[in-house]
């Protein structure tokens, strides 16, 4: 599928500069408990990261909570799918709601043996101009730089896989399973956030499907059913509500773990509003759910760079958030820097404590009638 008529031929200038791949933040490596301690007594930011990992370690230690991470911004190509992995690796999370670019142009293409680079120079002062950049078929994420080719490649098999589906409507989380089941057959050694929650029965939820490789796909898909007059599958945004209501319904209590903001943040707050809707219909059918049961989500803990001052969700305080009956305010932080320091501090952190040990896996996934594939491997 042709996006530009760029050249992305194996010249030697555009070899050098694809040549640095990001190498991925490996946490267990470090035992950043010990920085975090020192925030502890510091102020500012560094307290309020301290008290994220307590408040993180809290939910983890809930025998009761469900915890579900959000995921938005470059945090795959920015070096810290290892740190992800490891919280989806550890039973440290039970659902993921993501963009597309994170799980699909960035996670599911780098399982497909691809990488991201890193670019020379600094985005200040860019040894290549994009333009440059853009004649020679290489994307730029800030400092990072993709092949373009490869970037379609991804396209391709999104697509070819989606050609192989019956022609019915797909909740995006049902779309990502099919993923992660073409991955455990064809890449089954990939370092993968994908793989790894298909294996654990992790369902990953991408409510703006469309704008990601996963999009260009459903197009392909789309045009190349058309043309052979074949029905076509679709995506369900409104089945992928239903269903992050129903996992929200059926949890004694819930956790967020918010990186970034955006559509997944929203979402993920938004299902406790929808299980409640779901709990009154279910009521007034007679059943035993009940909409005052549905509590808002009990822990909550968001990294991000965002501003409040715009209005916008991004940057929406958790607290503002209770004034929608979303989030509680006993044990909420909001933590202002970059997620590859944050985020990759905080998940050190847990994984040093060790309480994901005596976490119970919940194998949400099962509620779908998803299985893990039997060749997932150790659990």
């Amino acid at each position: 599928m042709e996006r530009t008529e760029r050249d992305s031929r194996g010249t030697p200038a555009r070899n050098r500069l694809l040549a640095r791949p990001v190498e991925h933040i490996d946490v267990t490596a470090f035992d950043g408990r010990s920085v975090l301690d020192t925030y502890r007594n510091a102020a500012f930011q560094a307290r309020n990261l301290a008290e994220a990992a307590d408040i993180f370690a809290e939910m983890l230690a809930d025998r009761d909570c469900t915890v579900i991470l959000t995921l938005a911004g470059s945090l795959v190509s920015a070096g810290l799918k290892e740190a992800l992995l490891t919280m989806v690796e550890c039973d440290m999370v039970d659902v993921i709601v993501a963009t597309g670019a994170i799980v699909v142009d960035q996670d599911f293409f780098e399982a497909l043996g691809f990488r991201h680079y890193m670019a020379p120079g600094s985005p200040d002062a860019p040894a290549v101009g994009d333009e440059e950049l853009r004649r020679l078929g290489i994307d730029r994420i800030y400092d990072t730089y993709i092949s373009e080719a490869e970037l379609q490649r991804c396209d391709e098999v999104v697509a070819g896989i989606l050609d192989g589906l019956d022609a019915r409507p797909y909740s995006s989380r049902e779309l990502m399973a099919e993923l992660g089941g073409y991955l455990e057959r064809h890449h089954a050694r990939a370092r993968s956030i994908v793989l790894a929650a298909h294996r654990k029965q992790v369902p990953v939820f991408v409510p703006a499907l469309s704008d990601s490789s996963a999009g260009f796909g459903v197009v392909a898909h789309r045009a190349r059913a058309a043309a052979l007059g074949l029905p076509h599958l679709a995506f369900d945004s409104g089945k992928d509500f239903h269903e992050l209501a129903l996992i929200k319904l059926t949890a004694s209590e819930t956790g967020l773990l918010m990186v970034g903001g955006g559509v997944p943040k929203n979402f993920a707050q938004d299902a406790v509003v929808a299980a409640r809707m779901l709990a009154e219909f279910d009521g007034g059918k007679g059943g035993d759910a009940d909409a005052s049961d549905v509590a808002m989500h009990r822990y909550a803990v968001q990294l991000t760079v965002a501003d409040v001052r715009d209005g916008g969700l991004s940057g929406s305080t958790l607290r503002e958030a209770t004034t929608w009956g979303k989030v509680e305010t006993a044990r909420e932080r909001m933590v202002y820097g970059e997620a590859t320091i944050t985020l990759s501090l905080l998940t050190s952190d847990a994984y040093h404590r060790g309480t994901w040990r005596r976490r119970e896996r919940r194998r949400l996934g099962a509620l779908f009638g998803e299985h893990a594939s039997v060749s997932a491997g150790p659990t």
